[in-house]
């Protein structure tokens, strides 16, 4: 089960892409290899599979064919988030384009970077593997990118309380749905102190945007064809047939 969070106010601004995980993925060593070997970035297909199914630095570990990343570069195109170029010998390379879609500084790319490729981490974790992306002064650093990250309209990261031994709460990005297996891997007094400080405005805002997605879901699969909404129950009949 899933679902996308996020505590703030109402807001005109326009939400977050919610890409899949092999998007994130894609778009993740994209952004990793525009800093870490910039010699060789843009990468080509043949090197962006490569990084995509790279051992370390990944979880989890995946193994993309090809073909299929060439699929994802298609769909990431057409949400502006990719774009093609032609490199040495005209031979197709790909960029990514998140830092020019959203207002988002060098320490903030790499933090997402490394949600991107790593999962939800801990201030001490993004400190200690950013090295190669960015070069925080210290974790106030870090936690100060993160705090901005999460401030903003809409926020790209969150906390999602600690995990188990843990002593520091964990951050997961907001371009992709939330998964609440992390969640229950939670510190229960921390998931619990975590969620009871969440304002009534910040709930009447999650209901809002699930309301609004569920519409939209049914608009589509009435046009598809593929559902019609079941015919109003009076409360009467209701009393009537209790079963």
């Amino acid at each position: 089960m899933r679902f996308n969070a996020y505590f703030c106010g109402m807001s005109n601004a326009s939400p977050l892409p919610q890409l899949s995980a092999e998007e994130i993925r894609v778009v993740g060593s994209l952004m990793e290899k525009s800093r870490t070997t910039p010699e060789l970035y843009p990468l080509s297909l043949v090197s962006l599979t490569t990084a995509c199914n790279q051992k370390s630095a990944r979880h989890p570990v995946v193994s993309y064919s090809q073909a299929s990343v060439s699929s994802i570069v298609d769909v990431l195109r057409r949400k502006d988030l990719l774009t093609r170029v032609l490199g040495d010998g005209r031979v197709p390379k790909f960029r990514h384009n998140l830092a020019v879609k959203y207002p988002l500084v060098p320490s903030e790319l790499a933090i997402l970077t490394l949600l991107f490729l790593r999962g939800p981490l801990t201030v001490g974790e993004i400190r200690n593997l950013s090295s190669r992306l960015y070069d925080f002064e210290d974790l106030a650093e870090v936690a100060a990118t993160l705090d901005k990250l999460s401030q903003n309209d809409p926020p790209y990261v969150q906390s999602i309380g600690r995990g188990h031994g843990q002593k520091e709460p964990r951050y997961a990005h907001l371009f992709a749905p939330v998964d609440l297996s992390m969640l229950s891997n939670s510190d229960p007094d921390e998931l619990q102190s975590h969620l009871s400080g969440e304002s009534s405005d910040s709930l009447s805002a999650r209901i809002a945007q699930m309301e609004a997605r569920i519409a939209s879901l049914e608009a589509a699969l009435q046009t598809a064809g593929l559902w019609s909404p079941a015919e109003d129950v009076s409360t009467d009949e209701i009393d009537r047939n209790p079963n």
